[in-house]
């Protein structure tokens, strides 16, 4: 990255800024969400249903992964290749990866090749919460935010100075640490942590090759070795208080990994994954704030093979996503307030494969009303996105939520969303076995509709939401594997959650159920289930604290799947539990014990590629009180 992008990014100010207030002074955010709206509101008042993650539910999950935090949520379906650190894939909602809208820190993520998030390569330790919006939110940000947004924020600065260290041991010769300071004053503030973390790993494919007949399947070739990982990160966040109206604030997130995994052209990778950004946000009045935000996010892969000890280099690729935007709030009345902005983005590709097109740029203007009129919420949202490529796109959201008294509340929202097709999709590059691209696409569009009901209360809550989502031009590969955009589909879904305090013990309920169904009339796969989306998911958290000692279990799964769109290779269901122990040794100090799948479940979520059975896991913790 050059210097003159540091220079600017801290002179500047950050992507996407509705995390504004988030990333302020620290206050208690357990019911605040800034991703639905882009503002901060409380989750009770959100006409969009959204869940929230925070760092004390983390340490508690003793969750070594991203994909182990999300599994069983609501609304989520989780898919991974072989383990830790290996290609994982989140469905919202009956929705891919690529429909996902993912951000850390308001930046947004994803490769500009194949639209993905790299979910398997964000350290948990450096995540401080996590916010997820199930349903179409494109009319706030734009493609990709047909299933939904998820937004990752790093790790902040309490009040005054704090520390923090975690060392793990476990199975598999999992080794992982990571340790960090923050200190806030009256007018800056500053958090940097650094994690490392290794393993073995397992035998990612049990997929075969043979060379006589050409006859293989999964990873097409024969390695039943250990895949291992390794994973090094380091996130620094810091802000300043220039005057009584103006602030300015910058981060960074940089995770450097190494991957084995069982192929025939390249067996190991080494990945970088690296997000910055900066805002300058200047508060007027209580009534008007103006935010300016930069960001980068750059993803970079080397292949190589690796046999008998060495290594030899066969590709790289580099994904560059650089984004700005301004972002206007104006509160005119009690309870009534207009926001509106303008965002900017650049994505580039480069690398050892030459892509025909290999940058784009894309421009949203969008504006939002929220009211509040006494038991009524009113939501309106409209944007527009000009794409180098494919012109002009208009995307709206409505939504209402109507409060019964005693918490019951109604809330119902109607929203479209648009997806840009991916480079690979649009211009990978041609071979001597053919080419797999189509540079006529069309970006995917979607309708979605859902209905809620919630009640809340101080010691439980409840939340049942109805939906359907339409997408046309939905992008698929027809039989030589070039994708076209002749799919429909038609989802429909329903989610539950609950949360009960009771006797000490606290009870998280989630389940979901989704039926993901390929819609068009003419083809043979009509009224088959999507690919790799289960139609059933579920997850039960039960902890109880007996003084210092904290007993848990975590029971999380799923129905069965099908790995194919002509639903001929199944997937059976499954499930697996999770039995955690912590112990207090003083307000500092706690020591953490885990046994993963304890019954050993054999599972898969991709054919041909394994999951890992029983596992141990024992960390030792500390975090300072504020000085």
């Amino acid at each position: 990255m050059k210097l003159s992008y540091h220079t600017l990014s801290l002179a500047l100010a950050l992507a996407l800024p509705g995390v504004a207030a988030a990333q302020n002074a620290p206050t208690e955010l357990d019911d605040v969400t800034v991703t639905a709206t882009r503002t901060p509101i409380s989750i009770e008042n959100s006409v969009v249903p959204v869940q929230v993650i925070d760092r004390a539910q983390i340490d508690h999950s003793q969750a070594n992964s991203l994909q182990d935090l999300l599994r069983g949520r609501a609304g989520l379906d989780i898919n991974n290749s072989g383990g830790m650190g290996k290609l994982t894939s989140l469905f919202m909602r009956g929705t891919s990866s690529s429909q996902v809208l993912v951000l850390v820190d308001g930046v947004r993520i994803g490769s500009a090749t194949s639209g993905m998030p790299p979910l398997q390569e964000l350290p948990i330790d450096q995540i401080e919460r996590i916010e997820i919006v199930r349903g179409p939110r494109s009319s706030l940000y734009g493609s990709e935010a047909i299933g939904g947004v998820i937004q990752i924020f790093t790790r902040n600065a309490g009040k005054g100075l704090q520390q923090n260290l975690a060392i793990t041991a476990g199975s598999n010769n999992l080794r992982q640490i990571s340790a960090g300071f923050s200190n806030r004053g009256e007018r800056g503030w500053i958090s940097a942590q650094a994690g490392y973390q290794e393993t073995d790993g397992i035998n990612a494919c049990r997929g075969f090759y043979d060379a006589a007949t050409w006859a293989g399947a999964g990873c097409f070739t024969n390695e039943p070795d250990r895949d291992g990982y390794r994973n090094t990160s380091i996130n620094v966040r810091g802000g300043y208080a220039l005057t009584e109206t103006l602030s300015l604030e910058g981060h960074v997130l940089n995770a450097n990994s190494r991957n084995q995994f069982d192929g025939t052209t390249s067996n190991e990778s080494d990945n970088r994954q690296q997000v910055i950004g900066s805002k300058l946000k200047w508060v007027h009045s209580d009534a008007f704030q103006l935010t300016a935000q930069v960001g980068r996010n750059n993803e970079q892969a080397d292949g190589y093979l690796a046999s008998n000890g060495n290594r030899s280099f066969v590709s790289t690729l580099d994904s560059r996503r650089d984004t700005a935007s301004v972002q206007g709030d104006f509160l005119f009345a009690e309870g009534q307030q207009i926001s509106a902005g303008v965002d900017w983005q650049k994505d580039k590709v480069t690398g050892t494969t030459a892509y025909i097109t290999d940058s784009r740029d894309n421009t949203g203007v969008f504006a939002e009303y929220q009211g509040q009129f006494g038991a009524h919420t009113l939501q309106a949202s409209v944007r527009n996105d000009d794409n180098e490529q494919f012109g002009s796109h208009t995307t709206g959201s409505l939504g209402y939520g109507f409060a019964f008294g005693n918490g019951f509340r109604l809330t119902a929202n109607a929203g479209t969303g648009f997806k840009a097709p991916t480079f690979n999709d649009l211009y990978y590059p041609c071979s001597p076995w053919g080419c797999y691209n189509n540079a006529e696409l069309e970006p995917e569009k979607s309708k979605s509709l859902n209905i809620g009901i919630a009640q809340y209360a101080d010691a439980w809550n409840w939340t049942f939401n109805a939906y359907e989502t339409r997408i046309d031009q939905l992008i698929a590969l027809d039989s030589t594997f070039t994708p076209y955009n002749i799919a429909e589909a038609r989802i429909r879904g329903a989610e539950l959650t609950g949360y009960l305090s009771l006797a000490g013990f606290d009870i998280n309920a989630q389940a979901s159920f989704t039926d993901p169904r390929d819609h068009i009339a003419s083809a043979p796969t009509y009224d088959n289930l999507l690919p790799r989306r289960a139609r059933t998911s579920g997850r039960l958290d039960v902890d109880k604290s007996f003084g210092p000692l904290r007993l848990g279990v975590t029971a999380a799964g799923s129905g069965h799947r099908f790995d194919d769109a002509a639903n001929s290779v199944r997937l059976a269901g499954y499930g697996t539990m999770d039995v955690r122990v912590e112990y207090a040794i003083n307000d500092a100090w706690s020591l953490q014990a885990k046994a993963a799948n304890v019954f050993d479940r054999e599972y898969e979520t991709v054919v041909w590629y394994n999951q890992p059975g029983r596992e141990y896991q024992l960390t030792l913790r500390y975090n300072s009180k504020a000085n």
